[in-house]
């Protein structure tokens, strides 16, 4: 491992990424990993989100989920603001390490849509038809799980460019 690269290994072969033991993450050309987060016990996503290194060493670091914020381009620790922490029960890279899966249980409420909802994907898409007009999602939460409001007050959404 060099240095600089430290805590992870330098990517050198398909067999050392593939089939090793050495964490070595790529990131994207933003200097990104893409995260998928999911619910311990249900098994339902919660949220896709993206690590820059900081982001991951403090994941690893804490057992806690940070996030670099595209939007606000900032390193986000879940729940500072919230208290919606999620708390890692298993942190996972998959086979050529570009894309992180986090199984969590969130403190609180359990929810981890800053909207309120439990997760951000809590509409669904009409499938089957080809369609002649602007689609309508259908949503597949009944409630919001939190009040924004509460939550984070009268300030505008960062996250809607």
């Amino acid at each position: 491992m060099s240095e600089n690269n430290a805590p992870f290994a330098k990517r050198l072969t398909i067999e050392q990424v593939e089939e090793a033991f050495d964490l070595a993450p790529k990131f994207d050309n933003d200097g990104l990993i893409v995260c998928v987060t999911t619910d311990d016990k249900t098994g339902d996503v919660l949220m896709l989100g993206y690590m820059n290194r900081d982001a991951l060493i403090k994941t690893i670091e804490t057992g806690e989920a940070h996030y670099w914020s595209r939007s606000r381009k900032v390193l986000w620790h879940k729940g500072a603001t919230s208290g919606l922490v999620q708390k890692i029960v298993d942190l996972r890279i998959d086979d050529d390490q570009d894309a992180i899966w986090l199984r969590v249980s969130v403190t609180g409420s359990g929810a981890s849509c800053h909207v309120g909802y439990m997760s951000c994907f809590y509409r669904s898409i009409p499938t089957g038809e080809t369609p002649t007009e602007n689609l309508k999602l259908v949503y597949k939460e009944d409630e919001k799980t939190f009040d924004p409001k509460e939550v984070y007050g009268d300030a505008p959404n960062p996250t809607i460019v």
